[in-house]
């Protein structure tokens, strides 16, 4: 198969590529590198099968593209701690790129379309565990609003496209996904502990800790999106791709404190504007349509993650 996968340098992107990679498929990466790293794909950047185009979706033409089989469009970035420095770009990549690669997958006669939204469309969710069909809770001129109201345009203009120009498209809601060549500095809970727990340093949880959050491990994740692109017959399908095993964030603090052998005190911080209170997925859908359930628990997906974030830390002293 021939696959496009836009922010494929980004962390759950270059998973997926590799994925691909492994099976032989051709593979073509764009990323602009604002949020992707080069590093990620070092591994495969000699592979055959792989072309990397750097650009931005905003301005580039698409013309010596082939057509595909699959397009991934994960371009964009979506960590919280660069919302405020890179709102515009967050807006535009899921306004005006989404949009030309739209038109690009309508002209070159691709066959299937898959767009990573994200849970962050039910914002501040009253319902839990949140089913595609809940409409969300999102504040609109928030201090996340970029990404949360990006992602929630970005799935309009894709239902627009599906109504008008009859495309194959489907929208995966993703949760929180961690593993290794996850961002240490992405301001993510999990990214953060790990980086404090190694380092002996306070743990900062953010409110008082009761909050929730729902963890997928990175490979679990890529096998849902494979999944989502290559099953038959799910056009316009929205489904929800994360794990259902809901933690408090106190909680989650104290196992990566015990499995860093950590001498961290956990330590709390007042709560950010519109953080959400309860993140977790009903993934009944995706059982049912993809055949598809998260198989690594949170303590071995944390195992394997603190592994590789301290492989990290002795490759950069």
């Amino acid at each position: 198969m021939k696959i496009l996968i836009t922010g494929g340098a980004g962390f759950i992107g270059s998973h997926l590529v590799k994925h691909y990679l492994k099976k032989n498929h051709s593979v073509v990466v764009i990323d602009n590198y604002v949020t992707g790293n080069k590093n990620n794909l070092k591994e495969v950047a000699v592979n055959k099968n792989l072309q990397i185009v750097e650009a931005d979706l905003i301005n580039f033409s698409f013309s010596s593209l082939p057509q595909f089989d699959i397009v991934y469009d994960l371009a964009s970035p979506a960590s919280p701690a660069v919302f405020e420095k890179l709102s515009f770009e967050i807006f535009k990549v899921n306004s005006i790129g989404l949009i030309n690669l739209l038109d690009f997958f309508v002209r070159s006669k691709s066959s299937v379309f898959v767009f990573a939204s994200t849970s962050e469309v039910y914002g501040d969710a009253k319902v839990t565990p949140q089913p595609e069909t809940y409409f969300g809770n999102v504040h609109t001129t928030g201090p996340r609003s970029c990404y949360d109201e990006g992602k929630r345009f970005a799935e309009a203009v894709i239902s627009a496209y599906i109504r008008k120009y009859n495309i194959d498209a489907r929208i995966a809601r993703i949760f929180n996904t961690y593993g290794p060549f996850m961002n240490k500095e992405d301001g993510r809970f999990i990214s953060n502990f790990i980086n404090q727990a190694i380092n002996n340093q306070q743990l900062t949880i953010y409110g008082d800790g009761t909050q929730t959050r729902s963890s997928c491990y990175v490979s679990d994740m890529v096998t849902g999106l494979v999944l989502l692109g290559e099953t038959k017959n799910l056009k316009g399908e929205i489904i929800n791709l994360g794990n259902s095993d809901e933690r408090k964030v106190v909680n989650v603090a104290q196992l990566i404190k015990k499995l860093t052998n950590s001498n961290s005190k956990i330590v709390f911080q007042p709560i950010g504007e519109d953080d959400p209170k309860k993140r977790c997925p009903d993934i009944a859908k995706a059982k049912k349509l993809l055949g598809w359930q998260p198989k690594i628990n949170l303590e071995e997906g944390l195992k394997l993650t603190i592994q590789y974030f301290r492989s990290q830390s002795t490759n950069v002293s």
